[in-house]
């Protein structure tokens, strides 16, 4: 049977692609507003699940990993609609996503010998700013400050965190390979 928490994370795997065709689609502004709002139900679940999973001690492996996979899709799927529509640089959206790939590789590679690497603190910083960076850059709801709009400066500092918190969990996997060689 599935649990709640499992639930919330295919949820937010299924809300992606509505998000990304009301990016897509932004002709009027209420798409812009309706984007956001399911962006930030979906990125909602992400804190609700494990919220869930920890309060009713339901947390698995597949859980764990169904939760990975929602935050990366749902990211991954915002950040490619955005750069379509011109909202997000290329750049910054390549380094997120080839970050969030490269960790989900690792976590995978080392639960295959039976470790664990716990989200950080840091990267629970760098999520935040990602979807706060990504509400900004659907919403786009303030004129530009200097040479780049709000949520272009919030994305890049989401980027540095994403750099960051990437550097910490290769030190992570580092430790771990370490131990296994030993």
């Amino acid at each position: 049977m599935a649990s709640i928490p499992n639930l919330l994370g295919m949820a937010r795997i299924l809300m992606t692609p509505v998000v990304m065709v009301l990016v897509l689609v932004n002709a009027r502004p209420s798409h812009a507003t309706a984007a956001a709002i399911l962006f930030v139900l979906a990125a909602g679940t992400d804190f609700l699940d494990g919220y869930f999973a920890r309060r009713w001690k339901v947390g698995t492996i597949v859980g764990t990993f169904i939760d990975s996979i929602a935050d990366k899709v749902l990211v991954t799927g915002a950040l490619l609609a955005l750069v379509s529509v011109d909202r997000v640089s290329v750049w910054a959206a390549l380094i997120i996503i080839v970050r969030e790939l490269l960790v989900m590789t690792l976590r995978g590679l080392v639960a295959i010998e039976g470790h664990v690497v716990k989200p950080s603190l840091m990267g629970k910083l760098k999520a935040n700013a990602q979807y706060l960076a990504i509400v900004l850059a659907i919403l786009r709801p303030f004129q530009p400050i200097g040479p780049l709009y709000l949520d272009q400066w919030v994305m890049w500092l989401a980027v540095l965190l994403t750099i960051a918190s990437g550097w910490g969990y290769m030190r992570a996997f580092g430790a771990i390979a370490r131990k296994v060689d030993e």
